[in-house]
């Protein structure tokens, strides 16, 4: 039962990864909004490094971001947590195939092997943990400029790159609570000790056994 559920934990962590990927590189985490264009052959999309113009002629012009000191606060800081979140995410894999009860590493006790995957499980959560925040304060700067009255610039819609981001956060602290759960182990109680006594006498070989240590009474049987 709990190699099962690592392997699938690993596997959703896996693919929460690759969705990372994705919406790190992904150009559409907002899109101009249909009702501020004065044209619907037109479209405007940003991501966190580049801002594009599509047309309907199927033409697409993208520049990225000339500075980054002159970025906004809270784009520099998406960057950095979405970087951070596949930094955490490829070092959970790494560290969670080498913690599973299937996988030989040496001689290595269950007990250690139960603190490694635990750990790679504690990557995961804090990996989806950081995507999470990035895409959330995103979608909630585009949702606030979208409803200020007082804002005087482009009204943008939520993107897709933040769609697969929620989808990336998710897969990776369900994965990462999986692993977590299947890392407890139950000790297992140690056999009774039994002590034997060899005696010779004249007559041949004794051999006095002590009882088991569960036995109420601590009398010993003789054999």
């Amino acid at each position: 039962m709990a190699v099962g559920l690592q392997i699938v934990g690993l596997f959703l962590g896996v693919v929460s990864w690759c969705l990372q990927s994705s919406c790190t590189s992904n150009q559409v985490w907002k899109m101009r909004s249909q009702s501020e264009s004065v044209t619907t052959s037109q479209w405007q999309f940003e991501g966190l490094w580049m801002s594009c113009a599509a047309t309907s002629m199927g033409s697409i012009q993208c520049s990225k971001f000339k500075t980054v000191l002159g970025l906004s606060a809270h784009l520099q800081t998406c960057r950095a947590l979405m970087i951070l979140s596949l930094l955490f995410g490829l070092t959970s894999i790494i560290v969670s195939v080498l913690g599973l009860k299937c996988t030989k590493l040496g001689r290595t006790p269950e007990q250690v092997k139960a603190k490694i995957i635990l750990s790679g499980g504690i990557l995961f959560i804090l990996s989806g943990l950081f995507t999470l925040v990035a895409v959330s304060w995103y979608a909630a700067r585009v949702i606030n400029d979208f409803y200020d009255p007082l804002y005087g610039g482009v009204r943008f819609e939520l993107g897709t790159g933040l769609y697969l981001g929620w989808a990336a956060a998710g897969l990776a602290i369900l994965g990462g609570s999986m692993l977590c759960c299947s890392s407890k182990t139950t000790p297992s109680t140690p056999p009774a000790r039994q002590f034997s006594y060899y005696s010779t006498t004249g007559q041949g070989q004794s051999i006095y056994r002590a009882a088991p240590a569960s036995d109420a009474s601590g009398s010993k049987a003789y054999v």
